[in-house]
């Protein structure tokens, strides 16, 4: 009986002696496993690459909205007036609140001499910095006197810097106008492209409004996240005069919510385009049974004589099987080594962090495998089944 070690040896010198052929052969499967690899781990990277951002603002961050959620466009931001500043101060007088910020944003022109910018710019107060964790790469964050006087002082983000006034700029001290208006810069966000005024300013100067866009809160620990959220919302729904959860002017968002959002739309994205590329898997398959099938044609007299000399119909069934396998399994490693190549350089261009996991991997070794098995038990049963007198006869 032959051992697995010498079919292995058998399969790759049948592999071999046609080099061309085989590639040929192997191609449907590295295509479809290195697609199938690109796409699974650049929406890995562009998932954490999200979930990146939003723990940048710390994961113990509350934001209420006005409107109701999930009701498609317009059902959110500063459009509802249901959200007020006695909300805000209501809110900071629960437990386990660190900080609260009103916020009031909305879309407006940013221009330096000839250089100009459309920004969303948000009006917010003092505790906001503390709130979103922010850090500067020059100047600071508004004061209290700022904002409790109305100032015309604005805090940006460094992302706007070069579009505004060029590259390595010092801008602390420096005006700009917003809408017409003029306003003093005072300090510069790292890694941001915000653009954040006193709260006054933003209601009475530039936007005309009363009510506010957002409420942000700071929770002291992320592990009473949940409980504050739910003494929030009771909070707010009894403000409001609300008792109906399923009626509220208001919806509350988590980082946690967030990220678990980012992921099942990643998820779902990434997994019907992989669906997709899994096609030329199935193709790929078709072909290897295919040219199997032509090299049972090719090797019938040999089949015969192998079995004239005692080989059994489990020993012809395991070579062939063994010769698919060897196929789709080093098309699926050099599939995965592409896949790897392609998903390096795509995460540098777009800046996603690289990941390349071990599921992948997996998946792709086990799909390389499941089409050999598949694709190659045909052949193989039926070189398994040639009687060895025809098989010899054949011409």
């Amino acid at each position: 009986m032959i051992d697995i070690e010498e079919l292995i040896i058998l399969a790759l010198e049948q592999l071999r002696s046609n080099v061309a052929r085989t590639v040929l052969t192997m191609l449907g499967i590295i295509i479809g496993i290195g697609s199938v690899i690109t796409i699974m781990s650049l929406g890995d990277g562009s998932t954490q690459s999200i979930i990146d951002q939003i723990s940048k603002f710390g994961t113990n961050v509350l934001t209420v909205s006005p409107g109701k959620a999930g009701r498609g466009p317009g059902s959110s931001g500063g459009i509802f007036g249901t959200l007020v500043e006695k909300d805000a101060q209501a809110v900071s007088e629960l437990a386990n609140i660190e900080a609260v910020s009103s916020v009031v944003s909305g879309q407006a022109t940013l221009v330096n001499d000839d250089q100009s910018v459309s920004s969303s710019v948000a009006g917010v107060e003092y505790a906001y910095a503390q709130i979103q964790s922010l850090e500067f790469s020059e100047g600071s964050f508004l004061t209290e006197s700022n904002i409790n006087s109305m100032t015309r002082n604005v805090v940006l983000g460094d992302n706007l810097i070069e579009d505004l006034f060029g590259e390595e700029a010092l801008v602390v001290g420096k005006k700009l106008r917003i809408d017409g208006k003029t306003f003093k810069i005072v300090g510069v966000i790292k890694d941001s492209g915000s653009v954040v005024v006193p709260l006054p300013t933003a209601q009475k100067l530039l936007f005309g409004q009363d009510h506010l866009s957002s409420i942000s809160i700071r929770v002291i620990d992320i592990e009473v996240m949940d409980n504050t959220l739910a003494q929030v919302e009771n909070l707010l729904l009894e403000r409001h005069g609300i008792s109906n959860p399923d009626d509220a002017d208001f919806y509350l968002t988590s980082p946690q919510q967030m990220i678990e959002t980012v992921g099942n739309m990643t998820g779902t994205l990434t997994a019907a385009l992989s669906g997709i590329a899994a096609i030329s898997l199935l193709v790929g398959g078709i072909g290897i049974m295919n040219i199997m099938l032509v090299t049972v044609t090719e090797r019938t007299k040999d089949i015969g004589l192998l079995k004239a000399i005692g080989a059994k119909r489990k020993d012809i069934l395991a070579q062939f099987l063994i010769e698919s396998l060897v196929l789709t399994l080093a098309g699926g490693i050099i599939g995965v080594i592409i896949g790897g190549a392609l998903t390096y350089f795509a995460s540098s261009a777009l800046g996603i962090p690289f990941i390349v996991g071990l599921k992948s991997i997996l998946l792709a070794v086990g799909v390389s495998v499941g089409i050999g098995i598949l694709f190659g038990y045909y052949p193989a049963k039926k070189a398994a089944e040639l009687n060895p007198i025809d098989a010899l006869r054949y011409e």
